[in-house]
């Protein structure tokens, strides 16, 4: 985590790392995408399938690979923040962060005194990272990234707030829910002109701040979209449509 090719150390030199977004519990798929050249593998703990023991051996299974390990974890488990760090995460995603208050129980599970706090137990996370423990201690606030999801119209109303709190990193926004919210359930418009502005405008006020901005992102062209918004993490690469998208290719090869 000390090292200059550290995921945050990429990101904050504004770099953009596009990752893949691994829903499926099985950990060798997540090994794969890394070997394939993903810069970036992001388990979801939210809306896909795995657990505290998947994402632990997806872990350990992405690190035989160059990519980073970023999880997202379920709304308002701020504990799983900290033990997703002690096992090797090295961004944490948390979604539907909505308020101040929100934002601090992030930042306090995800940074050590006196930033945050959370509590002492990385020694999975400093031997996949071939680290000393005191050596992890001395990196770790700065090294390891604290997104916080924004996907209502509260959070894009307290965002500079957010944004402002200590240990948060910057954001992640989520376009299906924000352009859920944003018509109070009316539609589901991910790649709407609206949101796509509300998107625009979040990327440029993140970035006024100094701080990270990442975005899912439906398609390449949105990828290179969302890059020129500002944005630095994009995701892009659905693990069960990459792999059906792949098989339904070569069997229509062989018809």
């Amino acid at each position: 985590m000390t090292s200059p090719k550290s995921l945050a150390a990429k990101l904050r030199a504004d770099e953009s790392i596009v990752t893949a977004w691994a829903s499926l519990a099985v950990p060798i798929l997540a090994e794969l995408l890394g070997r394939s050249g993903y810069p970036a593998v992001t388990f979801d703990m939210q809306h896909g399938q795995h657990d505290f023991g998947a994402v632990r051996e997806g872990l350990s299974f992405l690190s035989l690979t160059d990519a980073h390990k970023i999880v997202r974890i379920p709304v308002g488990e701020m504990s799983t923040a900290s033990r997703a760090l002690d096992i090797g995460a090295e961004c944490v995603i948390a979604p539907m962060i909505n308020s101040v208050e929100d934002a601090r129980a992030f930042a306090d599970a995800m940074k050590y005194p006196p930033v945050g706090k959370r509590s002492w137990g990385p020694h999975r996370a400093a031997m996949l990272n071939g680290q000393a423990l005191p050596d992890y201690l001395a990196s770790a606030n700065n090294e390891t990234v604290a997104l916080a999801m924004i996907e209502t119209p509260e959070a894009i109303a307290a965002l500079d707030d957010i944004l402002d709190v200590p240990g948060i990193d910057g954001i992640f926004v989520g376009p299906s829910d924000m352009s859920l919210t944003l018509s109070n359930g009316a539609k589901l418009d991910p790649n709407g002109e609206k949101t796509i502005e509300v998107c625009a405008e979040l990327a440029e006020r993140t970035r006024a701040k100094g701080k990270i901005a990442g975005i899912f992102c439906m398609s390449p062209e949105r990828v290179h979209e969302s890059r020129k918004q500002g944005y630095r993490l994009m995701a892009y690469g659905f693990d069960v449509s990459l792999f059906m998208g792949a098989a339904t290719a070569a069997i229509d090869a062989c018809r």
